[in-house]
């Protein structure tokens, strides 16, 4: 919940001026519903695509307050955050509410880009890859694996990192995102699994981003308060861009 429409111009047009080399790697922006249309209008015919950070499952209806996802469609969205840890935990959004937004966003054609990842109070006792699985699978049951494999966007946030200046090591980073591509192997083959893109969402600042993206399955970044500076924002890209020169990846979810 942070971003005028001004604050919203500003960024887009730092981020545009700022990445016109970085050819490998993939960039959405995410601002708030209020600031849709004018990062919609500023991005377009650029390579750096639109996000919405929240959607309803219902196409339309009796939702006051609510944005459905053929609404962002409209306006030009490619992907849209699902289940993100503050509205998992503060606003008790449930694994069945993700589970239908995952199929919704799917089915009208956007990349869901589904949140997961434990508090620290699992954490200490040893129940984050348990968690972390529970989340998955409820979130993706019963939807067909070739949508996972072109549409799907999975980012694990240690809850316990976010927002709090300490973020998982690059080790323990690497563990998880392992073990979701193991479990998502298991499920829809090994080729899909590994065309689903993991980013970690824990903190990432400049400081972190490269040693973070060096790991095999750690694929991109979803960056928080960071990508609210544009230039810190950059340079997590470039960090990227450094550490995956080899293969595309995503990264700049804000």
């Amino acid at each position: 919940m942070n971003g005028t429409l001004q604050e919203t111009a500003l960024l887009c047009q730092s981020v545009l001026r700022s990445l016109k080399e970085q050819q490998e790697v993939e960039v959405v922006l995410c601002p708030p519903f209020t600031a849709l249309v004018t990062a919609a209008e500023l991005l377009k015919g650029s390579r750096i695509l639109l996000g919405a950070q929240d959607a309803h499952w219902e196409p339309k209806g009796a939702y006051t307050g609510e944005v459905a996802v053929p609404m962002l469609k409209e306006i030009g969205c490619r992907y849209c955050i699902v289940g993100h840890s503050e509205r998992r935990q503060i606003l008790g959004e449930t694994d069945e509410m993700i589970h239908q937004k995952v199929r919704a966003v799917l089915e009208q054609g956007l990349s869901a880009i589904l949140c997961v990842g434990e508090t620290l109070e699992i954490r200490r006792k040893g129940g984050t890859l348990s968690r972390v699985e529970g989340q998955l699978g409820a979130a993706l049951q019963g939807i067909e694996p070739t949508r996972l494999a072109s549409r799907l966007v999975i980012a694990y946030e240690p809850v316990w990192a976010i927002g709090t200046g300490h973020n998982a090591t690059p080790a323990q980073a690497q563990e998880v995102h392992r073990a979701i591509r193991s479990w998502l192997s298991a499920r829809i083959g090994k080729a899909a699994a590994e065309s689903v893109r993991i980013q970690y969402g824990g903190s990432v600042k400049p400081e972190n981003a490269g040693e973070l993206m060096a790991q095999p399955d750690v694929d991109g970044a979803l960056v928080g308060g960071a990508s609210l500076e544009p230039k810190g924002f950059v340079s997590i890209v470039e960090s990227t861009h450094q550490a995956k020169r080899s293969s595309p990846c995503s990264t700049g979810l804000s």
